[in-house]
């Protein structure tokens, strides 16, 4: 069993690896290594040593996505096992019916899709366009990602898709360091089930919406394809990988950067902001008042 002075320098080099903007982890090293020669880790548990960590590095480098994670589930420590948690990650997705928590059907005919996980574009691209199908006749939907943590960005970009005509629209990129390289998303040029594109569109976010869940409001938001309903979101908008650095311990190291071609920028650090503030738990009834008024206009 590792030592917490050991699991902090297999986090430090992690971070200093990989971290998406280089230029910042000589200030983070400098604040994690002062903390450990004041003894403020020595005697702590691995969940405290986790939440006192985190804390100190985003005091630092207010990252939400630079920290590190206590897990009950055992991780492997062999360097060929090493993924980043993508395994790990999937076969969540797996249990979680790729992170589709329901759909139905309100008054009015307004559909309600809740969105936990964005999965992949391959794994959850059935399940999606399944949902996607039962809500082709609605009159307006809404997407629900107040308890939205996050998911891959490839599964963002297929979500978006549907709500675009066609595979012509620019919707981000994403910069990796590792590789220099800068990837673009594009929608989707063939969907299993129709496209929703002319019909309203209304997004759910809260305190709590994270990561993926953000991508998808951030990005529908500023293309002006929906309205964004409830509370600002959390404001972590870089990829991120998971390394092992104890049985129970990852280090979250964010290794690339989101870019909107719409704003040039990003949600880090600020969150999504919506369109229509109201407290999360109210932001389903605002955004079905706002369906029924959109509707009265329509007709």
């Amino acid at each position: 069993m590792p030592t917490n002075e050991q699991v902090i320098e297999q986090a430090l080099e992690r971070i200093t690896a990989g971290y998406v903007f280089p230029e910042k982890t000589g200030a983070v090293e400098a604040a994690i290594r002062a903390r450990l020669a004041e003894g403020a880790y020595a005697d702590l548990d691995g969940p405290a040593l986790c939440a006192t960590v985190t804390a100190d590095l985003q005091e630092v480098c207010p990252d939400r996505h630079l920290r590190l994670l206590w897990t009950d589930e055992p991780q492997s420590l062999e360097p060929v096992d090493d993924d980043g948690g993508e395994a790990a990650f999937l076969a969540l997705l797996r249990a979680e019916h790729q992170g589709i928590r329901r759909v139905e059907h309100l008054e009015g005919n307004v559909a309600v899709i809740e969105v936990r996980r964005i999965a992949t574009a391959i794994e959850g691209a059935t399940a999606i366009g399944a949902v996607m199908q039962l809500v082709a006749n609605s009159s307006a939907l809404v997407l629900d990602l107040r308890e939205c943590l996050g998911g891959f960005p490839e599964g963002a970009a297929l979500w978006c898709s549907y709500f675009f005509p066609d595979d012509q629209v620019h919707l981000n990129d994403i910069y990796e360091r590792a590789t220099d390289t800068t990837r673009q998303y594009w929608t989707t040029g063939h969907l299993p089930a129709p496209r929703y594109t002319d019909r309203p569109v209304y997004v759910l976010t809260s305190a709590t919406t994270f990561s993926g869940g953000e991508d998808v409001a951030y990005t529908l938001q500023a293309h002006g394809r929906a309205v964004v309903v409830g509370a600002t979101s959390r404001g972590g908008a870089h990829p991120t990988a998971r390394h092992a650095v104890a049985e129970h311990i990852l280090v979250t190291v964010p290794a690339a950067r989101s870019i909107n071609t719409v704003t040039g920028t990003n949600w880090e650090g600020v969150g999504v902001v919506p369109d229509v503030q109201v407290p999360a738990d109210r932001a389903l009834e605002e955004a079905l008042a706002l369906s029924a008024t959109a509707a009265g206009r329509r007709s």
